[in-house]
C-alpha cells in the first residue's frame, strides 16, 4: 500500500480508533517544510501504542512532536503523513526518599523542575530550549553546562518506556538508581531524534539542590590564557559544577567556573577558582536566567562542535575564523569542561555558507561537527549543507534502525545517514 492511498478518510478513522483524538493537519503543523495529513493526540501510553500499530499497517510516516520547540533540529524528513503529539503524556511520579522520577514525555521541563524544587531536589539538566519537554530533551539529547560534573542527560535516565514503529512497547530499568537494566535503551533513544521509537515517559535519578552557589567569571586575553585557565580548575580539586565558554561574535572569550555544594567551605572553593583565572569575579547565589542558553536566535543556524576538553577555546576561536571567512559571523558558547560547544550562524546564512564553515571545522578540528539545527529555508536553498560529516559506526546505527522500524516509518531521513 502507497502513503498516496493512505489518504483516506477510513485512515483517520483506523487512526481515531486509538483513542487518541486524530485532526486533519494545517500548514501550521509542518516538520521541516513537509505538512502532515493528520495530528494525532493519544491520552497514554496504550493509546500511543495502538496509533502507532495502526499507522504501521496503513503505512504512515510519522514524526513526534511536544511543544514544538526542537522540530527543526536534524535534517527534513523524507515524507510525514502523521505528526504524533505528546502534550498529554504528562504524568509526574516522584519517589523522592529515592532520588527518583518517572515523567511522561509531554511534560515540560520547567514544571518537573518545579515541582522536584518544592521537595529540595532537581533534575540536573540545564534548560538549553526554553519550553522543552522531556521526550523533547531526551530526542534532541541536549545537556548543558552542568552535564561537567553530573554527566550528560543519557546518564541520568535509569529507565524508560517506549513504543516502536509497529506498535509494540518496551520497558527498561525501573525507579531504583542501582536497576542498570534500561540503560540501554535510554541511550539508544537519547539523541536519536525520534526515529527508534516514540519515548512515552523517562525515569530519571535526581540530585538535592545545593545550598549555595558561586558563578567565577573572567574575560580570557587571549586564547591560551583560557585553555590555561580551563585546565587549572579541573585539575585544582575545586570539583566545579560546570565550566562554560561565551565567545560573542564582539568581543573576548569570557569563562564562567560554576561552583555549587554546602555553605561552608563554598567561598574558599570559588576563591581558590577566582585564584586560578587571574582574580576572576565572584558572584552569589544561582546562574543567572541565561546561564546554558545556545547561543544566537531561535532561527540561527547551530553547528555542534566536539572536541577534546583541552581544544575547546581554540575551537571557539576556528568557528570565528571559519565565518569570517565565509563573510559572515559566530557567536560561540558550550561547556569548556566537557569540550562540547554550539556556534550559532546567523539566520541569513545560507547553505553554502554554512556548509563552507562545517567543512573548515571539520579540517581544523580533532573532533565531531554537525549542523544540529538549521535556519529556516536553509533546506530550500538549493546547496543542501553536509549535515553530519563522516560519522563512525554508521553501520552500526543502520542496523539499530533497521531492527526497530525495518520499514522506515519513524522521522524517516532526520537523523546522519538517511536514517
Amino acid at each position: 500500500m502507497t502513503p498516496d492511498e493512505t489518504a483516506t478518510p477510513p485512515a483517520a478513522e483506523a487512526l481515531g480508533a486509538s483513542g487518541a483524538a486524530v485532526r486533519d493537519a494545517a500548514p501550521a503543523d509542518a516538520v521541516g517544510g513537509r505538512v502532515p495529513r493528520y495530528v494525532a493526540r493519544p491520552p497514554d501510553t496504550a493509546a500511543a501504542a495502538d496509533l502507532l500499530a495502526a499507522a504501521h499497517r496503513l503505512g504512515l510516516a510519522t514524526v513526534m512532536r511536544g511543544n514544538g520547540t526542537a522540530g527543526d533540529w536534524g535534517a527534513p524528513p523524507d515524507r510525514v503523513d502523521l505528526v504524533l503529539e505528546t502534550t498529554a503524556l504528562r504524568t509526574v511520579e516522584h519517589a523522592a526518599g529515592d532520588l527518583v522520577v518517572r515523567a511522561g514525555a509531554g511534560t515540560p521541563l520547567a514544571d518537573l523542575q518545579a515541582q522536584l524544587a518544592a521537595a529540595g531536589q532537581r533534575l540536573t539538566l540545564d534548560p538549553l530550549v526554553a519550553g522543552g519537554t522531556v521526550g523533547g530533551a531526551v530526542a534532541t539529547g541536549l545537556s548543558g553546562p552542568r552535564r561537567l560534573l553530573h554527566g550528560p542527560l543519557r546518564d541520568l535516565i535509569i529507565g524508560m518506556t517506549s513504543v516502536r514503529a509497529d506498535g509494540v512497547t518496551a520497558s527498561s530499568g525501573g525507579r531504583v538508581v542501582k536497576n542498570v537494566a534500561g540503560y540501554d535503551l535510554g541511550k539508544l533513544h537519547t539523541g536519536a531524534l525520534g526515529t527508534l521509537g516514540l519515548t512515552t515517559s523517562v525515569t530519571f535519578r535526581l540530585h538535592p539542590r545545593p545550598e549555595a552557589q558561586r558563578t567565577v567569571s573572567a574575560a580570557a586575553p587571549d586564547t591560551e590564557t583560557a585553555r590555561r585557565w580551563t585546565r587549572a580548575v579541573l585539575e585544582s580539586g575545586t570539583v566545579p559544577a560546570a565550566v562554560e565558554l561565551d565567545r560573542p561574535p564582539d568581543g573576548p572569550l569570557t569563562l564562567s567556573v560554576l561552583v555549587e555544594g554546602a555553605e561552608g567551605g563554598i567561598d574558599a572553593r570559588a576563591d581558590t577558582v577566582a585564584g586560578l583565572m587571574g582574580g576572576a569575579a565572584v558572584a552569589h547565589g544561582p546562574p543567572g536566567p541565561d546561564w546554558g542558553a545556545l547561543p544566537g536566535g531561535p532561527e540561527d543556524t547551530l553547528i555542534k562542535i566536539s572536541v577534546p576538553i583541552g581544544e575547546a577555546a581554540r575551537a571557539a576561536d576556528c568557528a570565528h575564523e571559519a565565518a569570517r571567512q565565509q563573510h559572515t559571523t559566530a557567536a560561540v558558547s558550550g561547556s569548556a569542561g566537557a569540550g562540547v560547544l554550539f556556534a550559532a550562524l546567523p539566520a541569513a546564512a545560507g547553505a553554502a555558507t554554512v556548509g563552507a564553515v562545517a567543512r573548515s571545522l571539520r579540517a581544523g578540528l580533532d573532533g565531531a561537527v554537525t549542523v544540529a539545527r538549521a535556519a529556516p529555508g536553509l533546506a530550500d536553498d538549493g546547496a543542501e549543507p553536509d549535515r553530519w560529516g563522516d560519522v563512525p559506526g554508521l553501520d552500526l546505527m543502520r542496523a539499530v534502525k533497521q531492527r526497530f522500524d525495518p520499514h522506515r516509518l519513524l522521522a524517516p531521513g532526520r537523523f546522519t545517514g538517511g536514517i
